[in-house]
This record gives structure tokens, C-alpha cells and sequence, in this order.
């Protein structure tokens, strides 16, 4: 990486920051004056019970400016832009629509039912141009099995960043983490792929001002859902994506821990691996603080995207 392409991710960073840092405050007031306030599970600690209210939809303008910096990328002629473009608007589109719907009264969102077949739905263009001249580093073809693969990759990702957003700060700081190891740290990151990269990891850090605790906004289901599709698109993009759930450790932790309760419960008739899943709420109900659970689980994340960048080069 030369010198002068770390300049130019720098400065991506930095223009994002800046122009984030100054956007959101009042977009949290525009957040706050259509009444778009974070609705609490009645099973959650009681500590989130307080939250109730909080402006959600904050995702929408770190999603929106990383997708206008790779479309600037692109203008520029800079390659790789489009994957993780179409893929921060398809996922951040499916995530609004679950937002909106939660909005209304006695409403917890699309039904599971209809809101993962919807995902997949969607996550098939963003694996047709993650793709495009790209193939894993396998030693055989994977032919028509990439399809599957890819869209479940997308799909999972996607889900397992929306249930990393529990915390404040949990999932907006592991994913700047992310985003920071696939563009800085692989070797075969595009500069297109890096401005998307970049532009995200800006906006994040602005949002990070305002989430961290006690958040004044929740980024909601545009942005998770729209920073899961696009980590594994670029993931796809660059041949990375056998690593993925080692960069993404902490998704995936968070991930098995709600599958682990659910299967043990049905198989037991009702008994529990965990006191919550997530597991970042079992740590809080342990007396764990969230600035600790943030501490810890970012610091797992950082490891684990620095093993996988050892690991690339292997």
C-alpha cells in the first residue's frame, strides 16, 4: 500500500467524519420530530426499558453517505464501487421498510416469515456484482453452488450485525473495526471497494458520538442490515469470504449464542444455555456495564480482524 493510498483513505475518513459529525444532530431532531422512536421488548433488562423512545433511523445517514462516496468513487474511476454500494442501498431499503414498520402501534417489524425470504431476495443481485470477475480462493469451482452460498453468506451477515445491535455502541463500533481490517489490511481490497470502506468507517465514527452510552440515537435496521449486506459483499468481492466469520467473530458468537438457546430450550421443554441471548445481554445481566460490554467486545474484534489478515496473506 503506498503512501499515497493511505493518504487518500485518510482523507475519506476524515471528510465523512466531518460532514456526518456535522449532519447528525439535526438529523436526530428531524428523527425526534416524526416520532421515530426506538421501540423496548417488554423482555429485555430493565436498564433498556429506559430507552424507550430514543430517535432510531440514524443508520440512514452513515448509509447514505457511503453510498455517495463510492458513487464518487466510481465517477472517478476508481473499481469495485458498485457491489458495496448496491449492497448498502438493497440491505438499507429492506431495513427501513422493517423500521417503518415497527413505527406502528403493537407492531414488532416484518414477520420473520416474510422479512428472511425478503433478504435473500435481495441479496441476490449484490452476490451477482460482488462476483463479477471475482472467484474464492478454492482449489475447484464451485459452479451454481456459489449462488446459494453467497446469498446465505449475505443474508446471515446481515442478520447477525442486526442482532449484534442490542448495546450501545456494540455493533456501530465492530463494524467500523470490520470495515477498517477488509480495506486497510487485505491485500486485495479495490480502491473502489476502500472508498465505500472508508466512507462507512467515517460515518460510523460520527454516529459512534451520538450512540455511544447513553445513545441519543439507535442506527435501527437500515443501518445493520445495511452494513451486514455490504461487509459481506466486499468480503465475496475480494476473496475473502472463507474468512469472513473470523473477521466477523463477534457476530458469529453473537449469532450461535440465540441459535444455541433456542435449540436447547425446544430439545429441554424449556430450559436455558444462556440468562439472554444475545449473548451481550447475558453479560448485562451478570452486572456488566455496557461501556465494559463495548470494551471487550471490540477488543475481541480487533484481534480477530487482525488474525484474519494474517490469515489472508498465509
Amino acid at each position: 500500500m503506498t503512501a499515497t493510498a493511505i493518504l487518500f483513505d485518510l482523507l475519506t475518513v476524515a471528510v465523512t467524519f466531518l460532514i456526518a459529525s456535522l449532519a447528525y444532530r439535526p438529523f436526530i431532531a428531524l428523527l425526534q420530530s416524526r416520532r421515530a422512536g426506538q421501540v423496548i421488548q417488554e423482555e429485555l433488562p430493565a436498564e433498556h426499558q429506559r430507552k424507550a423512545g430514543t430517535p432510531t433511523g440514524g443508520g440512514i445517514l452513515f448509509v447514505a453517505l457511503a453510498i455517495l462516496g463510492g458513487l464518487l468513487a466510481a465517477l472517478a474511476g476508481h473499481p469495485g464501487a458498485f457491489a458495496p454500494v448496491a449492497a448498502l442501498a438493497l440491505g438499507g431499503l429492506v431495513g427501513l421498510a422493517d423500521d417503518l414498520q415497527k413505527l406502528k402501534v403493537g407492531s414488532l417489524g416484518i414477520p420473520a416469515r416474510l422479512k428472511f425470504p425478503l433478504q435473500l431476495l435481495v441479496a441476490v443481485p449484490v452476490a451477482f456484482l460482488a462476483h463479477h470477475g471475482q472467484q474464492w480462493p478454492l482449489p475447484f469451482d464451485l459452479g451454481w453452488w456459489y449462488w446459494p452460498l453467497a446469498v446465505l453468506a449475505i443474508a446471515a451477515t446481515a442478520n447477525a450485525v442486526n442482532l449484534t445491535d442490542g448495546i450501545d455502541g456494540l455493533a456501530g463500533g465492530l463494524c467500523a473495526i470490520a470495515f477498517t481490517g477488509l480495506a486497510l489490511l487485505l491485500p486485495s481490497a479495490s480502491s473502489g471497494a476502500k472508498a465505500v470502506a472508508m466512507s462507512v468507517v467515517g460515518g460510523l465514527l460520527a454516529f459512534l458520538w451520538y450512540n455511544r452510552h447513553p445513545a441519543s440515537v439507535f442506527m435501527g435496521d437500515a443501518g445493520s442490515l445495511g452494513l451486514g449486506y455490504a461487509l459481506a459483499a466486499m468480503a465475496i468481492q475480494q476473496g475473502f469470504v472463507l474468512l469472513l466469520p473470523l473477521l466477523g467473530l463477534v457476530f458469529v458468537i453473537e449469532t450461535l449464542s440465540v441459535m444455541m438457546q433456542v435449540a436447547y430450550f425446544k430439545a429441554t421443554g424449556g430450559r436455558r444455555v444462556f440468562k439472554m441471548p444475545p449473548i451481550h445481554f447475558t453479560f448485562q445481566l451478570e452486572g456488566w456495564s455496557e461501556n465494559r460490554i463495548d470494551a471487550v467486545f471490540w477488543t475481541v474484534g480487533a484481534v480477530a480482524a487482525l488474525a484474519s489478515a494474517g490469515a489472508a496473506r498465509l
